[in-house]
């Protein structure tokens, strides 16, 4: 469907075959919004318009990157589907793919799920990207027990109403994370910016999957 883009959605397996050449691909796991999971793809939110998902899969895209995604069911359970996730970043594993060469990419509510999944992984070599998912006096904060794992990115947008640094929450300071990057951008677009696909927050979000993370 899309030029060079592979997409393998969560209800795809048995993986097919083998991480074959898991040396030089990159798995990615990209989680999108909260808005998407009640709504179709031509339908738009009433201030922010269309969500671009099939537009950031597309970008998202390099050579050596295997994109993997899946729209999610209407109130689909954060917690539950995290463990859905693992299950299947340990079964790409178990088929050759090291785990530091899987990212978990996600966008307002599919940047929580994703830090759920950091924190029941809890598993160093995962890379991880949060974009538009920290705000004030965050829910997540509640459990003292809640901890992050793995390496790391935030991604931030100024005006993003009620939006702040992840490393200003509870979670962050009690969490002992050994590679961790923040980035605050400005469109001007609240939290509608990451319905787009930005090349301000696609192209730092890359280059964390496709660095080392040292």
């Amino acid at each position: 469907m899309f030029l060079r883009l592979i997409i393998l959605y969560l209800s795809f397996l048995p993986f097919a075959t083998n991480a074959q050449n898991s040396t030089q691909k990159k798995y990615v796991f990209f989680l999108h919004n909260k808005f998407l999971e009640g709504h179709s793809l031509n339908e738009s939110h009433p201030k922010y318009g269309l969500a671009a998902y099939t537009a950031i899969l597309e970008k998202l895209q390099s050579t050596n990157f295997v994109i993997l995604s899946e729209k999610r069911k209407p109130d689909t359970d954060p917690k539950m589907y995290a463990k859905k996730v693992i299950l299947k970043i340990d079964s790409l594993h178990n088929h050759g793919a090291p785990y530091d060469q899987i990212s978990i990419v996600g966008t307002s509510q599919g940047g929580y799920i994703a830090q759920y999944i950091s924190y029941y992984a809890k598993n160093p070599d995962l890379k991880f990207v949060f974009i538009g998912a920290s705000f004030k006096n965050d829910s997540m904060n509640e459990d003292k027990k809640f901890r992050l794992y793995g390496k790391i990115l935030s991604i931030n947008e100024k005006t993003d109403v009620g939006a702040e640094p992840l490393s200003s929450q509870l979670r962050f300071k009690n969490s002992d994370l050994k590679s961790f990057k923040e980035i605050t951008i400005n469109t001007g677009l609240e939290h509608g910016f990451l319905f787009w696909a930005l090349d301000e927050w696609i192209i730092p979000t890359k280059a964390w999957i496709d660095s080392n993370n040292l």
